[in-house]
């Protein structure tokens, strides 16, 4: 049983005429402000927004658009939400107010608002595939502001300014949000609450490490950011034999003593060691699924993994799935070859007619 993967909205699915409006409509559930587009009249939109206990995710492939919050706006209502974005292709200029330059965001990089300043965010696109406007793609979260265990007023210091999504605590936050998204249709509906506390979680981390104030951050709160640093760490280093509890505690500057102890409180009690070990055994059951790497040697891809002993390999992979690597690798590959050859007398017969 998978959770509800929430609003999915295709340029296809709502008629010409309607699509701007419902866009409009389901941004504007968390980010209350004025929406307008050239394009508005021929608006082809891609969105999907889902709720993650005390945050709303939303990611969204759009024409150039802009989204204005203005003083009077803010003054008529402040539901004190904060909003972050990363921006994925394309670009988003922002302009705080009249005194402040206009800074630009390009992929990968992400920043903060809350609704209680006035904004105004301009979609500056990339280049489409096909013919058409150009295109923005980004994703952002919002949640109750109150939700941050920090100062409001240090917290406006951070508004508005550039993040990296590429390295540090914010490129930690930046993948864990495009992996939600990968994976919103598997989530299990248990784990939307959990996650959405992670999500806070890691911007609290974020920010109070830009204030120096990462000690005014509750203990659990710390202990989740910490765990989900381990964890990308992990999956970022599963080629490196050496990716070993000590290494991993070293790298991140605490006890291995201390590591076992967070991890295995927020892991279900499953421990580093096997968690690394799962997340080996689960890329090897990809990889040797990959039409692109039939070629590559069981051996290779174990490595790959991190498994440098063929033996380990076949031995650990057979417990975990209860066949042999190759006989995997075999059935995966020829139920593909089959399914692509069934398409392409599909192909034919369509062409035959």
């Amino acid at each position: 049983m998978t959770a509800d993967t929430g609003i999915v909205l295709r340029g296809e699915d709502v008629p010409a005429r309607e699509r701007f409006d419902y866009w409009r409509e389901l941004i504007g559930r968390t980010r209350d402000s004025e929406m307008t587009s050239a394009h508005a009249d021929h608006f082809r939109a891609e969105m999907r927004r889902l709720e993650l206990g005390p945050v709303t995710l939303l990611r969204s492939s759009f024409p150039p658009a802009r989204f204005r919050r203005t003083a009077a706006r803010v003054r008529r209502s402040d539901p004190e939400v904060c909003h972050l974005t990363l921006v994925l292709d394309g670009g988003l200029s922002l302009t705080r107010d009249d005194r402040d330059p206009t800074t630009v965001f390009g992929p990968g990089e992400l920043y903060v608002l809350d609704s209680s300043q006035p904004y105004d965010v301009r979609g500056l696109g990339a280049p489409a595939a096909d013919p058409g406007p150009r295109r923005v793609a980004a994703m952002g979260i919002d949640f109750a502001l109150a939700a941050l265990p920090l100062p409001a007023d240090r917290l406006r210091a951070l508004m508005g300014r550039p993040f990296s999504g590429r390295e540090g605590t914010s490129g930690l936050l930046a993948d864990f949000l495009v992996g939600l998204d990968r994976q919103a249709a598997l989530l299990g509906p248990a784990e939307a609450p959990r996650l959405g506390t992670v999500v806070i979680d890691l911007v609290a981390a974020l920010l109070a490490r830009e204030l120096d104030a990462e000690d005014a951050l509750p203990d659990d709160a710390r202990g989740r950011a910490l765990v989900e640093n381990v964890r990308t760490f992990v999956r970022r280093n599963l080629h490196d034999p050496g990716l070993t509890p000590a290494a991993i505690a070293a790298a991140h500057h605490v006890s291995v003593s201390y590591l076992h102890r967070l991890f295995t409180r927020h892991s279900h009690g499953e421990t580093v060691a096997a968690w690394i070990r799962a997340r080996r055994l689960e890329k090897a059951h990809r990889d040797l699924a990959d039409p692109a790497l039939r070629t590559l040697p069981l051996h290779a891809v174990a490595a790959r993994c991190g498994i440098p002993r063929p033996s380990d390999f076949s031995r650990a992979f057979r417990a975990a799935y209860g066949l042999p690597p190759g006989e995997h690798r075999r059935l995966a590959l020829s139920g593909h070859d089959d399914a692509a050859r069934a398409a392409a007398a599909g192909d034919g017969a369509d062409a035959g007619e």
